[in-house]
């Protein structure tokens, strides 16, 4: 499990509902000294109530201790400032007062020295005054999204819409880029220049959930009269002053907070679920600032602001995307007209730092990570093998540490370089197998996960037989039910197993809508589905195609641990239209179930039992205890 959890006051702004964590899975930290860490995403207070939601059964959503020691990105809609402040701690009030009493005691010191004081406050002044008339502030423009997310406890319909607001600065071409975050579960998404009363609708052209920046686009001519876009500058250097610039709680009108760079790094990205290049900041990033630029001592944009880090043991902790990272975005969309993603190798490393570990595996100096495991679904299956180490990529040493060499005189973790190829690219390692050097080639594609992290279209897939609900397991759905209620087993599956192949899911029975045909199995709720009629389900479109196409006097459902629904076909057909309009329900099933069923990896093809019991997966392995993806 990872240590970081996301702040309560994000939780107000972005879903509807209670409380919500989504779990992403990396450690921030291994020290156990490290409590209560929050790893958050930003955003503005939305503008509508958050209603309670309704569930089919009353289920629990206090949070355990665990899930507050996860990175995690959550979302609270209330314009009350007072929530902010009170579920950002999560200790007792004498947590809350230390701010006051440090602010006091900075204050006493300045009023010791008042002539130095009021020197640096004209000074200050004047700074600011040259801000104010900076040209490149009329670039940024606020956001205003409303939102209607999914409900994964019931597929077939939508939560109830909030509002919430953001900032965004231009580009050129038409185009603007904010955070995608901002723009999730979007319905209609409106920008307003600075200086303007008018809102203009923008479209979003494409979202990177894994690198939260999305692409936006405004086709009203008279948006873009006098806008001059953003210039992006290069990656910066330690303690270079940096400004950001947005539309955070407090007013309306323009923010602006100054900082400089304290860190350059690979870093967790909350709304995603990998780690890319991250600059770490120190100046204030608040609800509100998501999706603003970020800018040096020449007016060039350096990145985008995104998230923050909460702990009672750190404070001005702030996180800005990188133009490395947003390059990367932009020419991706250029290329294939659409976001692909950041590619993987699909492998799990180990550090080779001790001496006797290097020399068992015959590697002659202080180098190269060994191979744990590789991914069926990754592209470097077919090349690399359990036990291979690999010293260099692209020509580039990797050190036993897990690192590059990055700029002059710094090292960056070996995801660095991964990250900076694009799907469909060919990477060469070298590699070290039995003791003997030799070079591979391997295609570099997304991770493909067996539980995503975002649902693709944004509404969830779902079967309803005879009243039995199903639905493919992801982080949402565990999120929306909490993990006390998905239960251990299937946690454990959910973040240990590996898709075997592309198209792979978990299929779930969420719950049982009640009636005659099916009595006595109105108590399950969120149970893997392994076999219909003795066949093993590959996804939840294999299932439907499986219950259509069958002619069996019953239709037999086969779960975990061996227990077994039976249904008779022919009386759960004719039920199946009375328990939709009981229900309210207006489908049997999502509309991508409509589509005929394609088979991923062929009919004769036997699937295997996931094995947990030998090495086990987690995406909390990533960098940490000598073990990371790549």
């Amino acid at each position: 499990m990872a240590i970081a959890v996301a702040s309560g006051w994000f939780n107000a702004l972005a879903s509807a509902g209670t409380s919500r964590h989504t779990i992403s899975s990396q450690r921030l930290f291994s020290s156990p000294q490290i409590s209560a860490a929050r790893l958050i995403v930003p955003k503005a207070a939305s503008k509508s109530q958050n209603p309670k939601k309704r569930t089919p059964k009353d289920r629990s959503r206090i949070s355990s201790p665990e899930k507050e020691a996860n990175i995690e990105k959550l979302s609270r809609r209330s314009r009350d400032e007072r929530q902010y402040s009170n579920a950002d701690d999560y200790n007792d009030t004498k947590n809350a007062e230390q701010p006051q009493s440090t602010t006091f005691k900075s204050f006493g010191t300045q009023r010791k020295n008042a002539k130095g004081f009021m020197g640096n406050l004209k000074d200050q002044q004047v700074e600011a005054a040259k801000i104010q008339d900076a040209s490149f502030l009329n670039a940024v423009v606020k956001v205003y999204c409303t939102h209607t997310a999914p409900d994964y406890s019931l597929p077939w319909q939508k939560q109830r819409q909030y509002t919430s607001t953001g900032s965004a600065f231009m580009i050129g071409d038409g185009k603007l880029l904010t955070n995608a975050h901002c723009v999730e579960h979007n319905t209609q998404v409106k920008v307003k220049r600075r200086g303007d009363d008018t809102k203009y609708v923008a479209k979003v052209l494409a979202k990177g959930m894994e690198c939260d920046i999305a692409l936006l686009s405004v086709e009203n001519e008279t948006f873009w009269k006098g806008a001059e876009p953003l210039q992006f500058g290069h990656l910066p250097r330690l303690q270079d002053p940096v400004t950001v610039v947005g539309y955070p709680l407090g007013g309306d009108t323009i923010s602006v907070t100054k900082g400089v760079v304290s860190r350059i790094e690979v870093t967790s990205y909350a709304h995603g679920s990998g780690e890319l290049l991250g600059i770490q900041i120190d100046a204030a990033i608040n609800p509100g600032n998501s999706g603003g630029p970020a800018f040096n001592d020449q007016g060039e944009c350096i990145g985008v602001a995104f998230q923050v880090y909460r702990s009672d043991d750190v404070e001005n902790i702030g996180y800005v995307i990188p133009t490395t990272v947003v390059s990367h975005f932009l020419d991706d969309y250029e290329r294939n007209g659409k976001y692909t993603g950041f590619p993987s190798l699909g492998i799990l490393l180990q550090k080779l730092e001790n001496p006797a570990l290097r020399a068992c595996l015959k590697v002659p100096s202080n180098e190269g990570v060994l191979v744990r495991r590789v991914e069926s679904t990754s592209g470097a299956s077919n090349v690399l093998k359990e036990g291979d180490v690999i010293v260099s990529f692209d020509g580039v040493e990797v050190g036993s540490e897990g690192t590059v060499p990055f700029r002059s005189t710094e090292r960056i973790a070996f995801r660095y370089l991964i990250s900076q190829k694009f799907t469909g690219d060919i990477a060469e390692l070298g590699i070290i197998r039995s003791g003997a050097f030799m070079k591979v080639h391997t295609a570099m594609n997304p991770r493909v996960h067996l539980v995503p992290y975002h649902i693709e279209g944004g509404q969830p897939s779902y079967l309803i037989v005879a009243g039995l609900v199903f639905t493919p397991l992801s982080e949402p759905l565990i999120d929306e039910e909490c993990e006390d209620s998905i239960g251990l087993k299937l946690l454990t599956k959910a973040r240990y197993s590996m898709a075997r192949f592309k198209g792979e899911q978990i299929v779930i029975l969420s719950q049982v809508l009640a009636n005659e045909v099916n009595i006595g199995y109105e108590d399950m709720s969120n149970e893997q589905v392994l076999k219909f009629n003795g066949t093993r389900i590959k996804n939840i479109h294999h299932l439907a195609h499986l219950v259509d196409s069958c002619t069996d006097k019953y239709l037999i459902f086969e779960f975990e641990d061996n227990y077994l629904a039976v249904l008779e076909r022919e009386a759960s057909s004719a039920a199946s239209q009375c328990i939709l309009k009981d229900y309210g329900i207006p489908s049997e099933r999502s509309s991508d179930l409509l589509e005929p069923y394609v088979d991923p990896i062929g009919e004769n093809q036997v699937i295997e039992h996931h094995d947990l019991g030998e090495s086990p997966v987690t995406n909390s392995d990533f960098g940490f205890d000598g073990l990371q993806w790549a």
